[in-house]
C-alpha cells in the first residue's frame, strides 16, 4: 500500500492515499472523516472542498482502483490475446492475493459494506464487475471457446472466490488452484 502522506503532494492525493489504505486496511465504515483528515495532514475545510462527504471520498477511492485494474488488464491485453490474455488475466487475481498485506477484493469488500444494491457505491462496484466480464467474455470469444459468456461468469466466480480464499487461507495455495483450475477449463 502507500507510506505515509507527504506535505509534498496534492490534498487531495493524500486523502485519496489515506483513504485508500485505511478502507482497505480497516473497512470503510470504520474510518471516520476525522481520522482522515488527520492521517492525511489536511484541515476539515480542504477535505469538504475536495469531496462533498465521505461517500464521494469512498466513490473516489474506487474510482481509483477501478483505473488501476483498468490499466493492469490493458497492459494484459496489449501483450496476450485469447487463451494467454485469460490465463495472464487470473495471473492477475493470483498475484493480488500473494501481496503483502492482501485482506481480499477492495471492491467486494466495499459492497459488503453496502448492502443496498442501488447505493452509489454498490452501482460503482456493479460497473467495474460488468466491465471485467466484458473482459473476459471477449477473450474467450477471442479464444474460441464455445461458451465465452458462460466462461466468463466461471472465471469471475473463480476469481471471487480466489480474492476471499487469498485473504483467509495459505495465499500460495490459492493462487497455485486458481491456474490450475483456469488451465482445466480452458482445455474443457
Amino acid at each position: 500500500m502507500t507510506s505515509g502522506p507527504t506535505h509534498h503532494t496534492h490534498p487531495r492525493d493524500r486523502l485519496l492515499g489515506t483513504a485508500a489504505r485505511l478502507f482497505y486496511e480497516n473497512g470503510i465504515h470504520t474510518v471516520g472523516v476525522e481520522q482522515l483528515v488527520t492521517e492525511a495532514k489536511v484541515t476539515r475545510a480542504t477535505f469538504y472542498r475536495h469531496f462533498a462527504g465521505k461517500e464521494g471520498l469512498v466513490l473516489s477511492y474506487l474510482r481509483q482502483r477501478d483505473a488501476r485494474v483498468r490499466q493492469e488488464v490493458a497492459a494484459i491485453l496489449s501483450a496476450h490475446q485469447g487463451r494467454e490474455a485469460l490465463l495472464a488475466l487470473m495471473a492477475m487475481t493470483g498475484d493480488s492475493v500473494r501481496r503483502p498485506g492482501f485482506r481480499g477484493c477492495g471492491f467486494l469488500n466495499a459492497a459488503a459494506e453496502h448492502p443496498d444494491p442501488g447505493h452509489p457505491v454498490r452501482r460503482c462496484v456493479a460497473e467495474h464487475r460488468r466491465w471485467f466480464l466484458g473482459v473476459l467474455r471477449d477473450a474467450a470469444e477471442e479464444a474460441g471457446h464455445p461458451d465465452p459468456e458462460g466462461l466468463a461468469r466461471t472465471l469471475v466466480v473463480l476469481r471471487d472466490g480466489a480474492m476471499a480464499g487469498g485473504y483467509l487461507d495459505d495465499s500460495g495455495n490459492v493462487a497455485e488452484t486458481l491456474r490450475k483450475t483456469t488451465e482445466s477449463l480452458l482445455d474443457a
